[in-house]
């Protein structure tokens, strides 16, 4: 496959996967295409019909994940650091939100199941051995592992927040603090983007009110870019 075309193709699996969340999978297809900035026709003659995008959506996250959790584990000597590395990449990819828009329109319990091993074992082999190392909680389980990463790749309810995916991994990086074992103190960056002070909490929640709708201007409330917003946080 050419470049230029796989391009296309990895930028329409990743406005389909990132749609399909907010819609469904009946959204729109020249929605996904103007998201992925190519044609309808583009589109088309990589996938000509809808379930063969679906398909190829909910393979293509299910093969990301994968590499993911098997990169964590065979280049970070630190197990802590590859478990956080792999969490942070499993949000990216939304696996726990995209496989349950997808119910109906592909088989995701043969596709989990089929997966489970290849996904599932180097990411219990990074836990198992960081609780061996003192890092971790010894009563942490994978479902701890699997379940916040369902709850935190879910979209906020109501209008879409611009900076929401920003959110999602400075509330990733809080709970992965949780896991440490008591004592396994060691170096924390700064959490990664926007915080979000009383102000612009206010002004989420009248959003949030207002419904589903599309995103807004990303800078209308906050600048991840500019780093985390200054003083306490309270609501």
């Amino acid at each position: 496959m050419r470049a230029d075309a796989q391009r296309n193709r990895e930028q329409i699996l990743r406005a389909a996967r990132e749609i399909f969340v907010d819609q469904g999978p009946d959204a729109p297809l020249d929605e996904i295409a103007r998201r992925a900035g190519v044609g309808i026709a583009t589109l088309y003659r990589r996938f000509p019909e809808r379930d063969d995008l679906i398909q190829a959506v909910a393979l293509d996250v299910f093969t990301a994940l994968i590499a993911a959790a098997h990169g964590a584990l065979a280049e970070e000597p630190d197990p802590a650091v590859g478990l956080r590395r792999f969490m942070h990449a499993a949000l990216d990819l939304k696996v726990g939100s995209v496989m349950p828009s997808l119910m109906g329109r592909v088989d995701v319990d043969s596709m989990v199941d089929a997966a489970r091993g290849d996904a599932v074992e180097p990411v219990q082999e990074m836990l198992t051995r960081a609780q061996r190392d003192g890092l971790i909680r010894e009563d942490v389980v994978f479902g701890d592992i699997a379940l916040v990463l369902t709850r935190l790749s879910r979209p906020l309810p109501g209008a879409r927040i611009p900076f929401d995916g920003d959110l999602a991994h400075r509330h990733l990086d809080v709970y992965i603090d949780g896991l440490r074992a008591p004592g396994a103190e060691r170096p924390r960056d700064p959490l990664p983007g926007p915080a979000i002070t009383g102000e612009e909490f206010k002004r989420l929640r009248e959003r949030l009110a207002k419904g589903p709708g599309p995103a807004a201007d990303p800078d209308a409330d906050h600048d991840p870019s500019a780093g985390p917003a200054a003083g306490p946080t309270h609501a």
